[in-house]
């Protein structure tokens, strides 16, 4: 297969450096969020400034300096999907990013997580193929790489209950089978995204520090789908504390 012929070279024909140069004061830790409402909301709990923006062929993202504590972090919306996902990193890296706190949704395997739970991925299944640019061809990722530990005590030390578990990270939002999804709950996933194993790879490529977590939003089993709490307005106080978590978290790495 194609996606099994991995080429370890940091020189591509295009590199982030030659469309972004690295900007002076570009706070070394990020923190960033898929869903728009929880971005907005926590771009609005924070003191902040516009640094600059990145983009893509049909979105512009801003990428902002927040004041927390005392510190300042950058803040930004990711893109949805490993690809696109993975190429504004790129750019975040560039810039001067050296550390990045990235949480999200994700769907459930296991139906006995509840709502908006916290769930720490300790590995991906490579469902998806950005990460096969990155790390070599196999059929999973650690994830959180030198993170585990550190994230797992933050939580344990606040009384904040978790799950841990393999993630299925998918392309094909539209083709998650009965079939499949028997064979990842198989092999130990407990939830599925579309970004998670991408992450993980260009983190290990770039030797930068990603911590990744969810929180629980829609379930899947064979018979049916559960939306759950998966909509932009569900549940937002939950959503606003699990925001507030990611932004401690990052104060913290």
């Amino acid at each position: 297969m194609i996606l099994e012929e991995f080429d370890q070279s940091r020189n591509a024909i295009i590199n982030p450096e030659d469309l972004n140069e690295s900007i002076e004061g570009f706070p070394e830790t990020a923190v960033s969020c898929f869903a728009r409402e929880t971005f907005a909301r926590m771009l609005a709990d924070f003191e902040h400034e516009l640094i600059t923006t990145t983009s893509m062929a049909n979105i512009e993202i801003p990428i902002y300096r927040v004041f927390a504590d005392g510190r300042e972090l950058a803040l930004f919306n990711a893109p949805v999907g490993a690809s696109a996902c993975v190429a504004i990193l790129e750019d975040l890296i560039a810039f001067g990013m050296k550390k990045l706190v990235l949480f999200g949704t994700c769907g459930i395997l296991d139906e006995e997580i509840k709502e908006t739970s916290v769930i720490i991925p300790i590995a991906a299944l490579r469902d998806e193929g950005t990460s096969y640019h990155y790390q070599p061809a196999s059929r999973e990722l650690e994830v959180n790489l030198g993170l585990k530990d550190f994230l797992t005590a933050f939580l344990d030390e606040r009384g904040i209950s978790h799950s841990k578990g393999k993630v299925w990270t998918t392309d094909g939002i539209y083709r998650e089978t009965p079939a499949k999804l028997r064979q990842r709950k198989a092999e130990g996933a407990i939830c599925v995204d579309m970004e998670c194993s991408a992450v993980a790879a260009l983190a290990a490529f770039r030797e930068i520090s990603v911590c990744q977590f969810f929180y629980a939003a829609d379930h899947l089993s064979e018979e049916a789908w559960d939306m759950r709490n998966l909509a932009n307005h569900a549940d937002l106080d939950e959503k606003d504390k699990i925001a507030n978590l990611a932004i401690q978290i990052a104060l913290a790495l």
